[in-house]
């Protein structure tokens, strides 16, 4: 698993003009998944970033009253070594990928974080105010 975190004022993402998700101040998450994934990973990379202290005042999910926007993103895993066009092989298909994403959200869920999504899948228009600005790239 591949996550982009980015320190947020706020943000939305919409699909066919309408917010599906929303926050204010946390961490949007974008959310790339692989072949070789599992539920540990998931489980594992959520505790991950519920404790990561990278909010103001050195504060993370854990001990703040912050949100995640978690965003599936297949691009993540692009290829782009060869040639000008990327490759997605890296990437998991929709039925491998999306359970995994639905059990990453989950385990933030169970970790007392607000969880606010996206559309798997869908084609969506993020917009968010970065704070710091401060981005991170973890991978599990």
């Amino acid at each position: 698993m591949r996550a982009v975190l980015q320190r947020v004022t706020s943000a939305a993402v919409q699909v066919d003009g309408e917010v599906v998700g929303s926050i204010g101040t946390g961490l949007v998450i974008l959310l790339g998944i692989t072949h070789d994934d599992t539920a540990e990973c998931a489980r594992t990379l959520a505790a991950k970033i519920h404790h990561l202290r990278i909010l103001r005042g050195e504060k993370s999910l854990a001990s703040a009253e912050a949100e995640a926007l978690v965003i599936s993103q297949f691009t993540l895993y692009a290829d782009t070594r060869k040639g000008r066009r990327p490759r997605w092989n890296a990437a998991a298909p929709g039925p491998v990928a999306e359970p995994l994403y639905e059990q990453f959200c989950e385990q933030l869920r169970n970790l007392g974080v607000h969880v606010a999504t996206g559309v798997f899948g869908a084609d969506m228009a993020v917009s968010l105010t970065n704070d710091g600005p401060v981005t991170l790239l973890l991978d599990s």
